[in-house]
């Protein structure tokens, strides 16, 4: 009888039990991006106006003065899992702008040790190999100003490419679209919906491969898994107002509300609906120097002892701008108050006005 790995079966549940709709898919585009956001507890869809409003809300976009480019590394899981992001935008005319981003979420060089054991009992370790579980995101974003003073739209269309060894992969797409609005008062509107028709993946499983670990466990994974899901529109709103004091220093405060249409952990929980808020601000010196903070994701969280407690993820970060350069640095899960993934994000901003 042959050993098998139990991880390949982590790594292979979101196809092996799956409904087509989704609840929770393609769930590591919904990390984020930018170390400035989250030190502010992604509480930024009413006023990012850089290269990654590409991510948060593309009608953003629309305030970019020059070029730009914007790289972000992170690690969880004490290094095993890597997340990088990577992506460029540009002003087309007056009128629009685009941008263009990549997204990677890994682990690498995982021990495949389903051919461990020889048909005749013989540990052989010559047999071990290695794999990658990786996710990827390529997005063009396009925005452009609307004929109404104050608002401007933006859209995403994007490619989803998942990959599990040899075992399966998928490739997927799908749409976002925003808006944002901006008054005269200084009051700033944003909304961003998620694969709003909905994303669709499909998989492909390689049968040869799924059969070295089929029955590892007794009656269960005797048949092929579905090789199709959809993941489900998500709404995310903000509303948010910048402050001057003493003319060198701006607070900006952003409040959002981060919604999805079905029943999950989330604070604010229907059969139809679930949201959770969260609040971030950010205040500036000069526009030189930055100190943010936010919290956000309350959600229901199960105890051992089956009771339920509220958790949540805050969120604190740092920032410096000198002659186009922005480098931000953010903590977020402070205390292990939530279950959020990620604690210590760096990102690098560049303006292409450096170079001229």
């Amino acid at each position: 009888m042959r050993s098998r790995l139990l991880f390949i079966f982590i790594l292979l549940g979101p196809i092996l039990f799956a409904q087509s709709v989704r609840k929770y898919s393609n769930e590591f585009m919904n990390i984020g991006v930018d170390a400035a956001a989250f030190g502010m507890a992604n509480s930024v869809v009413a006023t990012t106006n850089d290269v990654n409003a590409a991510y948060w809300n593309p009608a953003g976009l629309m305030e970019l003065e020059d070029n730009q480019i914007s790289l972000m590394h992170a690690s969880y899981f004490a290094n095993i899992a890597n997340y990088d992001y990577i992506a460029g935008a540009m002003p087309l005319d007056r009128e629009s702008a685009v941008a263009f981003s990549v997204i990677r979420f890994g682990v690498d060089n995982i021990m495949n040790t389903t051919q461990l054991i020889e048909e005749d009992g013989q540990i052989n370790y010559d047999n071990i190999s290695y794999f990658s579980a990786a996710d990827y995101a390529f997005t063009l974003s396009y925005a452009r100003n609307l004929p109404l003073e104050g608002f401007r739209y933006g859209v995403n269309a994007k490619v989803i490419r998942r990959v599990i060894g040899k075992f399966a992969n998928s490739w997927g797409f799908g749409f976002d679209a925003s808006i944002q609005f901006e008054g005269d008062n200084g009051w700033k509107f944003g909304a961003m919906a998620r694969d709003i028709t909905t994303t669709y993946n499909t998989w492909s499983i390689d049968e040869d491969e799924y059969s070295s670990v089929q029955g590892a466990i007794e009656g269960q994974n005797q048949e092929l898994p579905e090789t199709t899901e959809i993941t489900i529109p998500k709404l995310q709103l903000g509303v948010a107002k910048t402050f001057t004091i003493h003319y060198d220093f701006d607070i900006k405060t952003e409040l959002d509300m981060h919604m999805r249409f079905a029943q999950t952990n989330d604070i604010i929980s229907t059969s139809s609906v679930s949201a959770t808020p969260s609040f971030g601000f950010e205040v500036g010196y000069i526009d030189l120097v930055y100190l943010r903070g936010g919290v956000g994701n309350f959600q229901n969280v199960e105890q051992f002892d089956n009771s339920t407690k509220v958790g949540f993820q805050p969120g604190f970060g740092v920032g410096f701008q000198y002659k186009g350069i922005h480098l931000d640095y953010a903590f977020t899960d402070i205390g292990d108050q939530s279950v959020a993934l990620y604690s210590n994000v760096f990102s690098l901003k560049i303006d292409w006005s450096l170079f001229r």
